[in-house]
């Protein structure tokens, strides 16, 4: 099924489990979402439970803090990634802190997700990439998923969670259908995977990022180079353990991302990658991202974001020394 499908009978499957969970967001409801992922759930279990909100995000976020406090689980949707800054305050301030300032006694089960990332040709604020200020704030989760068998496992077991998790979405993923296994996740919500084996070059991404590796190693195959594609999945916390194995092998190490380079997801792994495995190395650690500029208008998004080419460019340079 699509990413989106999945993501939907995800969110219904939690809705069955327990009464306790809400969803909230702007055009959730009769509309099923601007990406349909919440389609037919006000339906199926009432308007007192998938809840049309006002467009006020910062609203939103503390509505969920308050139901959290009373023992309910929220599911936050910020319509696009870009929309999510009024709600920053919320996010950073109070969800990430609450637990600490009640020493544990006080949990936070607020899931928010965000539709991220570019490849849909639209405007401004509609394609950002902003994984990187939540990652940085202690207090919260981060998981990105790369497929629709992820995406249907991930979002039941970020709801199941007593912390908050920031739940990022690859939108130009919701389209492409994957196998989803209805009976069995697989993996952890916070554990990396290698996706596919290599020897020569590891390559780490996340979100839409996996897709777009693969098909670069599938293309540098057929010249003769073996890639390593490791699907991060969680961005706080890292599982760091299936990369470094992976690095230990290979010697050389390719982080790829759509947002900004610069004090991002990829340079943290970047530093971690080279002060746990400095030894194993062969090269530097090569990132390969988008650039330190606002995202661009959407007929030049082909520029800005990584593709196949930047990719192995990237590989290129880390077999060159």
């Amino acid at each position: 099924m699509p990413m989106a499908k999945a993501l939907n009978a995800g969110l219904a499957a939690a809705l069955a489990a327990d009464e306790k969970v809400l969803l909230m967001g702007e055009d959730i409801g009769p509309l099923g979402g601007v990406f349909r992922v919440t389609e037919n759930l006000q339906r199926d279990f009432g308007a007192h439970r998938v809840i049309d909100t006002p467009l006020a995000e910062s609203g939103i976020i503390g509505t969920a803090i308050g139901l959290a406090m009373r023992g309910y689980r929220p599911v936050c949707e910020i319509q696009f990634d870009g929309f999510i800054f009024p709600g920053f305050d919320q996010i950073t301030t109070q969800l990430a802190k609450l637990t600490a300032r009640h020493e544990g006694s006080l949990r936070m089960p607020v899931v928010i997700r965000v539709p991220y990332g570019g490849h849909i040709g639209a405007v401004e604020h509609h394609q950002e990439s902003p994984e990187a200020y939540f990652a940085h704030t202690p207090g919260l989760r981060l998981v990105s998923p790369a497929t629709p068998h992820d995406a249907y496992w991930m979002i039941q077991e970020a709801i199941a969670s007593d912390d908050p998790v920031l739940f990022f979405e690859p939108k130009s993923r919701y389209w492409p259908k994957g196998p989803v296994d209805l009976d069995a996740s697989g993996l952890a919500l916070h554990a990396s995977r290698i996706v596919r084996r290599g020897t020569d070059v590891t390559v780490v991404g996340h979100g839409a990022m996996v897709s777009m590796l693969l098909d670069a190693a599938a293309l540098a195959e057929e010249e003769g180079t073996s890639i390593e594609v490791v699907d991060l999945r969680s961005l706080s916390p890292i599982d760091y353990e299936p990369l470094l194995e992976s690095v230990r092998r290979t010697g050389r190490l390719v982080v790829a991302q759509e947002a900004p380079g610069g004090v991002s997801v990829g340079s943290e792994i970047a530093a971690t990658v080279s002060e746990r495995a400095f030894f194993s190395l062969e090269a530097p650690v090569i990132r390969v991202s988008g650039f330190d500029t606002p995202f661009p208008p959407a007929k030049l998004e082909g520029a800005y974001l990584p593709d196949v080419d930047r990719i192995l460019d990237g590989v290129d340079r880390a077999l060159s020394y």
